[in-house]
């Protein structure tokens, strides 16, 4: 039996549906199930968040899903929780393919989601987007700049797409347009803190953006109009 979580889901009035997993060992998974009549049905455990265990068949990329049973209760997100476990879910969707395994990012996920539904900070995010993007091999070296000397805490760099973090040198004039050693620090040692929350959204912003493409979140789009208190 494999175990994972369902990202999404989509629904087909023949009572079939397909799926979208992260599996443990295997990462994203794309299958095909049935929902089953109404004593039977897995509809219920077909959600986002919901941990479920089952099988899969098949050679080709869709899978056949069978045996489904929930692992345990869903992971409890509402409000800001909800919105940002949504997007986690849109991110592993646009960032994975079947063909990339991405054994490891099952724990990370899980770890996150269990984190947000206990406490939610934006820390959680910046450091599951950080695990997408070492796993994708497209996140640059927070332990050392391109000279191979270490990232400091006192310095300023400059995110140089093929090369990595190049450290400068900044006043009080132009430190707004590089990124702080402190905070890749901060992220590297999962240390964030509030003072480092907007320059570490930054920055996955644009490390994030060459593989998103110009095509928005929804999820993004679902947090800008969700209702005020």
């Amino acid at each position: 039996m494999e175990r994972g979580y369902v990202l999404h889901s989509r629904h087909f009035r023949d009572g079939s549906v397909i799926v979208n997993l992260l599996v443990d060992g295997k990462g994203r998974v794309d299958a095909v199930a049935r929902l089953g009549g109404a004593k039977n049905s897995i509809r219920s455990i077909i959600q986002p968040f919901q941990p479920i265990i089952f099988q899969l068949h098949g050679k080709t990329d869709l899978k056949n899903l069978k045996q489904v049973e929930a692992a345990s209760p869903p992971v409890p997100l509402t409000g800001d929780c909800l919105y940002s476990g949504l997007y986690l879910n849109e991110l592993l969707i646009r960032c994975l393919s079947v063909q990339h395994s991405a054994e490891d990012l099952f724990f990370d996920y899980h770890r996150t989601l269990i984190a947000m539904a206990t406490e939610f900070e934006q820390s959680q995010l910046r450091y599951f987007e950080h695990a997408l993007l070492k796993e994708l091999g497209t996140m640059p070296s927070l332990d050392f700049d391109p000279s191979d000397a270490p990232i400091t805490a006192s310095g300023f760099y400059r995110l140089e797409p093929d090369h990595g973090f190049t450290p400068v040198i900044a006043t009080a004039y132009n430190q707004h347009r590089f990124f702080t050693g402190e905070m890749l620090v901060a992220l590297n040692e999962r240390t964030l803190t509030a003072a480092h929350f907007a320059e570490a959204k930054k920055l996955m912003r644009q490390l994030l953006a060459p593989i998103l493409g110009d095509k928005p979140l929804y999820s993004r789009t679902l947090f800008a109009k969700k209702p005020q208190a």
